[in-house]
């Protein structure tokens, strides 16, 4: 049985943690955030597609980045442009409280502790797992990597992957700045100008073709055939 908490101590408590949730872009510092950037050359083509990663508390962005491995402070293809920070309150799987506190409540045993878990335990469960993993953009790839973490921390009560998780960021992510907006859409609207200026319609049409073929092939290896896409 957990001992009781002081509120003061608990409210001194929080507003530490609300200190340490604050999001710094200038150091890449993006505590329980989902992050996103831009792809080299598929995110010209389609904008809404790009790199992902989830950070620690302590604001340091983890990402699949290849084969058995997982990238730390180090996202892959640069600053994050858009970020999505979760609340606690929508993760059913870990503490009120951030992790060094945890222990101060809840009891080392083996009854209480099957029912407590932290944002960063978590994390590390998604590392273990994707470090023995091989990379493909098309079965595993960084969207897996954050949609099993979500799943385990319980946001949302779960049931995330790779097709929700892209929709998910493109409506809900916020611009880290102005600079980001145009990092993001700039080169896609430079090869779409040139391509109907020297391709026009046929430029198009194979765009389009290509759009439905790759976001095809996630829907169908999400929803038709759920054990192609890891998650």
């Amino acid at each position: 049985m957990a001992p009781e908490v002081d509120p003061d101590h608990a409210l001194m408590i929080e507003d530490n943690f609300a200190d340490t949730m604050l999001v710094d872009p200038k150091r890449d510092r993006f505590p329980c955030c989902i992050v996103w950037s831009p792809l080299p050359v598929l995110s010209w083509f389609i904008p809404f597609i790009g790199h992902i990663g989830i950070c620690r508390e302590d604001g340091i962005i983890l990402d699949f980045a290849g084969p058995n491995f997982v990238s730390v402070d180090n996202f892959t293809f640069g600053a994050p442009t858009r970020y999505f920070q979760v609340s606690r309150e929508q993760c059913c799987c870990i503490s009120p409280y951030s992790a060094e506190h945890t222990s101060e409540y809840i009891q080392n045993d083996d009854e209480s502790a099957s029912h407590v878990d932290t944002w960063d335990a978590a994390l590390r469960k998604s590392i273990q797992e994707f470090q023995h993993l091989s990379y493909s953009i098309f079965t595993c790839n960084c969207h897996s990597f954050v949609a099993n973490g979500l799943n385990r921390l319980g946001f949302q009560t779960g049931g995330w992957n790779v097709v929700n998780l892209a929709i998910f960021i493109f409506l809900k992510g916020r611009w880290v700045n102005k600079t980001s907006i145009v990092k993001t859409y700039l080169p896609a609207l430079v090869v779409l100008g040139l391509g109907l200026i020297f391709g026009g319609g046929t430029f198009l049409m194979y765009l389009v073709i290509f759009m439905f073929v790759l976001i095809g092939w996630f829907l169908l290896g999400t929803y038709c055939f759920k054990k192609l896409i890891h998650v």
